[in-house]
């Protein structure tokens, strides 16, 4: 059996994410914003239960296509609401409508939502090297200037941790312990990363 980080447990599904999902950098303007709109999604609930929930999200949210999803109002969230398949939070939800909008903005004034998120690390991931899951941090200096210029241009739910925790699962930073069997893998995806 492979060693892997701590929290990836004896669970199935949490297992399949860390080895193929977590820390693998992400260039695509749509998966990043499913990241971002799961993560805000997860504040204050377990991440293992809005991964159960993911494909349900992708339905809800078509694809997680921004264009359509900036276009939602209160017919879509009466539906969203009635979803049992997705966290039925009001501000979680309309965070949702209103960050794609923001994002869409980001991308007209900026020319993707992926150069302006990875600007914060300089284009390149943060490894780091920890130990055990007590050295990760739960913040960073980059995590703190992200959720605010986030906040600045209108987006909700992006907190410090939150923005961590997205910039940990789309590979801006590589928090894999150092015994992990992901940690050397991650190299060569690194060695590609823009």
């Amino acid at each position: 059996m492979p060693n892997r980080c701590e929290w990836a447990g004896s669970d199935p599904l949490l297992i399949a994410y860390h080895d193929e999902e977590w820390g693998v950098p992400v260039h695509d303007d749509r998966l990043l914003f499913e990241f971002l709109t799961l993560e805000g999604a997860q504040a204050g609930l377990s991440w293992q239960t809005i991964l159960r929930k993911r494909e349900a999200y992708k339905r809800a949210f078509e694809g997680f296509e921004p264009e359509r999803v900036a276009a939602y109002g209160d017919v879509q969230m009466e539906r969203l609401m009635a979803d049992a398949g997705i966290v039925r939070n009001r501000a979680k939800i309309a965070s949702t409508f209103g960050n794609a909008r923001a994002m869409l903005q980001v991308q007209r004034e900026l020319g993707s939502f992926d150069a302006y998120l990875w600007s914060f690390v300089g284009g390149r991931p943060v490894v780091n090297r920890p130990s055990r899951s007590s050295d990760v941090p739960a913040t960073s200096p980059q995590s703190d200037a992200m959720s605010k210029d986030l906040k600045r241009r209108g987006f909700k739910f992006v907190g410090s941790t939150i923005c961590y925790a997205m910039m940990q699962a789309v590979g801006m930073v590589d928090d894999h312990l150092v015994e992990c069997h992901c940690k050397p893998r991650l190299g060569k995806y690194r060695a590609n990363s823009k």
